[in-house]
């Protein structure tokens, strides 16, 4: 494959990965466990641990290996594993937990960041199994330090599981109130998809292979650098700008997948060119909105702003790479974006333009603090309005909220690393609890009929 064409385009990369915050966000192997099924959830565990630390063995020292030969940064070493709700349905047991400090005691012997897949899909309606690994969940995050969990509420086909809504929102105040930072860890989604290689809601799909290398990579202060000469110009220029930009960050992403899977002798699989900021200064989506032409990220016009780049980064990837896939786009986490996090603060930002932005954006409301004191209802009905969203407009969306416990609006939470650090941002008052406790399901849309 060619890749750098000329000097000129070697200096520009280098200077992309010096100063611009250029890397590889992450390399994630996707290993299906389906093998390790067993009626001993210890039994299960343990296979699950043994295929683990063979299947993946190599993958921290080849990635570091491609690191330091090509000089681009890999900033996290993942692996993503089949839904541990499908994995462990011959299980007895009424408790997985030890499922997930198998999978914790993998990760680490492994060397690897982060591990996903402690997951279930309920967009129609439950499993035992599913019930279980929902039911585990708080223990399973909260006692573990490396293990990521989703579940599946809803999708275009089947419309939304408000059993599992209703539930879901229990469990993120379950969780919260033993360790906020599980909440971290936990992503209820709508139309999960199947190859995404960034956490906390990577699972490796029924319909993936036996093991798969999928990469993520990221640009947003390459992105920003490049507006920075766009000044003036008319929108049409920076979409192509943008488009330009997101070419090259694929190519790069791709040349480290296909070199991973070389040396690991496992398929390459996608590249994810989702743009997912850091709290480093620099590296913001809302640094980019705001060189489009916005005085404050959060202000009207920020959501066609988001719309303009979500396309554009998605043309030019397509345009770098006949693989991609996994979200690819823009994320919104607010508390690992700088930018999100000032704008936040100083009231520009709010839960309600945050779920406006969602409906163009790569995922949804993620990584929000609420309120300590916030009830489960209420977390189940922003959880219903998120995936409506996602079902309607036939796209991914997701929400990871932490309520703050003994927290409260204007506060501030800190998580550490990449996870960052956010405000307590406010709700609505008002209770949506008969609307939650009703269950069911909420139809799938009319343009879900389609085949």
């Amino acid at each position: 494959m060619s890749y750098l064409m000329n000097s000129s385009e070697i200096l520009q990369t280098i200077q992309m990965i010096d100063q611009q915050h250029l890397d590889v966000r992450t390399v994630t192997m996707g290993v299906s466990l389906l093998d390790c099924a067993d009626t001993s959830v210890e039994r299960c565990a343990e296979k699950i641990y043994d295929k683990l630390c063979l299947k993946a063995e190599q993958l921290v020292p080849v990635a570091c290996g491609i690191e330091q030969e090509f000089g681009i940064p890999i900033v996290n070493k993942r692996v993503s594993v089949s839904p541990i709700a499908l994995v462990a349905a011959s299980c007895t047991d009424e408790d997985y937990t030890p499922i997930a400090l198998a999978m914790d005691r993998a990760a680490r012997q492994l060397g690897i960041d982060f591990i996903g897949g402690f997951s279930a899909l309920a967009q129609k309606g439950f499993t035992e199994s599913d019930i279980r690994l929902i039911r585990s969940l708080p223990q399973a995050l909260t006692g573990t330090s490396l293990v990521c969990g989703s579940v599946n509420v809803g999708s275009t086909k089947a419309g939304i599981n408000m059993d599992a809504v209703g539930i879901m929102g229990k469990i993120i105040r379950a969780t919260a109130e033993i360790d906020p930072i599980g909440c971290a860890k936990l992503v209820v989604f709508c139309n999960a998809v199947e190859d995404n290689p960034f956490m906390a809601g990577a699972f490796h799909g029924v319909g993936e292979p036996e093991c798969v290398i999928n990469v993520g990579v990221s640009g947003p202060g390459v992105v920003a650098h490049a507006l920075k000469a766009c000044k003036g110009e008319k929108i049409d220029t920076v979409a192509e700008t943008i488009k330009r930009t997101a070419f090259k960050i694929t190519r790069m992403g791709q040349l480290v997948a296909q070199e991973a899977s070389r040396r690991l002798d496992v398929p390459f699989g996608v590249v994810d060119l989702s743009l997912a900021p850091t709290p480093a200064i620099g590296d913001s989506v809302a640094e980019i909105l705001e060189l489009i032409g916005l005085e404050r990220c959060g202000t009207h016009g920020t959501t066609a702003a988001l719309a303009l780049l979500n396309d554009a980064v998605k043309k030019g990837g397509v345009m770098a790479s006949s693989h991609v896939g996994g979200l690819s786009g823009a994320f919104i986490p607010v508390s690992e974006d700088a930018g999100m996090i000032r704008a936040a603060e100083e009231g520009a930002l709010t839960i309600d333009k945050l779920e406006a932005m969602t409906c163009v954006c790569s995922v949804g409301l993620d990584m929000i603090a609420v309120p300590g004191s916030t009830t489960a209802d209420v977390l189940s009905a922003i959880i219903a309005d998120e995936a409506a969203i996602g079902m309607v407009n036939n796209k991914t969306t997701a929400v990871r909220l932490i309520p703050a416990i003994g927290k409260d609006v204007g506060d501030r939470v800190d998580f550490g690393g990449l996870l960052g650090s956010a405000p307590v941002m406010p709700l609505h008052e008002g209770s949506a609890g008969e609307f939650i406790s009703r269950g069911g399901r909420i139809p799938a849309p009319l343009h879900s009929l389609r085949n």
